[in-house]
């Protein structure tokens, strides 16, 4: 019934608009950093303050991913906090079954705000949007709530290269201290990365991790392998001691299971996990892990539609946010790597350092001076925007979510299968 009413009132909604002539797609759309006051309005109507919230979220997979783990410990702690309601729907694939669950976490469970986790969810969840107008939808690592239009449909995401940055610095040290002590020569820094998909935010994330490493580490150089899956612990162990029998003598991930970081401990190999700590399960070699915050936004999601006031159509955490944090230190790092690390935060904070500065890295040998990226994405991903600017590869400005998709010199891929 909820449904149906929806629908007439959206139905009321458009005939209302095109009795007065006004476009259906006059939106404007600004990305907002997190502690900004700018936000994307896609029509001019405010929300009505609501004091009594629920929030319902969609989860890719259980706790048993790290990934998910971090999203769903965050939505707890964010809920608690400002004592309002949630549920949530886990194992939900990135198909029919979210637009199916959203559905339901409205008309049976009440929901006022629906959060989705992953990235294939977007179509659904926007599906969904367009027949709830009253209901607001948020969703992490998309790229279409700043072109759609859709009034109660946003993206979320974070600047996480930096935190890959300062932990490929951490990375680096650990790669100075075993060439000084003769354990490899320089020319054998060799790392290894399990990625999932050949996607654009993993991309940026294995390349702002080597770049933070060799900015300690000039000698340093790097093999990807990827699995075709956010999770697949077997697929990702298998990747992992590949790179390991490959000569590669530091691993990290984007990766959601504990099979990489499994094997590094096997091994003996150096590792740096993502999205929490491995310190419990690899003491003799976890060195450090970043990950996304997301307290930030939930509490900022529910506290807009609290006041009655518009969520940001992309909106974009940072370090100096405490959207992008890092674990405390494992045990195997190399001596004096606590302050190092703290001139690298403090750094990325106040702007000194740029990850991406084009000044580090070359691509077939020459700087780069002009890159265009696919920031608008339509259905072609054509690549549509300059994003280099004074001489910074401007990650975030553009959209929330990761576009960095050049393939650096330094970084070998070892299949592109994904």
């Amino acid at each position: 019934m909820k449904k149906l009413i929806a629908l007439l009132l959206a139905l009321v909604m458009v005939l209302g608009l095109a009795a007065c002539g006004a476009p259906a797609d006059d939106a404007k759309d600004t990305t907002a950093a997190a502690g900004n006051d700018t936000t994307a309005a896609a029509d001019d109507t405010t929300a009505a303050a609501k004091a009594d919230v629920k929030v319902g979220f969609i989860f890719l997979h259980t706790e048993q991913s790290t990934y998910d783990k971090n999203f769903i410990d965050a939505a707890i702690a964010a809920c608690k906090e400002l004592g309002v309601e949630m549920a949530q729907k886990t194992d939900i694939p990135e198909s029919n079954a979210c637009y199916e669950a959203a559905v339901e976490l409205i008309e049976v469970e009440e929901c006022d705000i629906i959060f989705a986790d992953s990235f294939g969810h977007e179509s659904f969840l926007l599906q969904a949007a367009k027949e709830y107008p009253d209901v607001e939808f948020c969703h992490a690592t998309g790229t279409q709530a700043h072109t759609a239009g859709v009034a109660n449909f946003h993206n979320a995401f974070a600047s996480i290269y930096q935190g890959r940055y300062a932990a490929g610095v951490v990375a680096g040290l650990k790669l100075n201290e075993m060439i000084a002590d003769g354990k490899i020569k320089a020319e054998e820094a060799k790392m290894g990365y399990v990625g999932a998909f050949t996607f654009a935010e993993v991309i940026s994330g294995y390349t702002s991790f080597y770049l933070g490493a060799k900015s300690v580490c000039p000698t340093v150089t790097m093999d990807v392998k990827f699995t075709g899956s956010w999770y697949d612990e077997a697929k990702e162990k298998a990747a992992a001691e590949a790179l390991i029998d490959g000569g590669c003598v530091l691993l990290s991930q984007h990766a959601d299971s504990m099979g990489a970081p499994t094997a590094c401990e096997n091994a003996g190999v150096p590792n740096v996990s993502y999205n929490g700590s491995t310190a419990a399960a690899c003491p003799n070699t976890f060195l450090v892990s970043s990950r996304i915050n997301w307290i930030p936004y939930f509490k900022y999601m529910i506290e807009q539609v609290q006041k009655g006031e518009e969520i940001a159509a992309d909106w974009t955490g940072t370090i100096e946010t405490e959207s992008v944090v890092l674990t405390d230190l494992g045990t195997a790092v190399a001596e004096g790597t606590q302050a190092e690390l703290d001139k690298v935060i403090a750094g990325l904070k106040d702007g000194s350092i740029n990850v991406f500065d084009t000044a580090n890295f070359t691509i077939k040998g020459e700087t780069v001076t002009s890159y265009t990226a696919d920031v608008d994405t339509d259905d072609k991903f054509t690549p549509d925007t300059e994003v280099v600017e004074n001489g910074i590869f401007q990650e975030s400005k553009f959209r929330s979510a990761p576009y960095f998709d050049a393939r650096i010199d330094g970084i070998t891929l070892l299949d592109e299968a994904y």
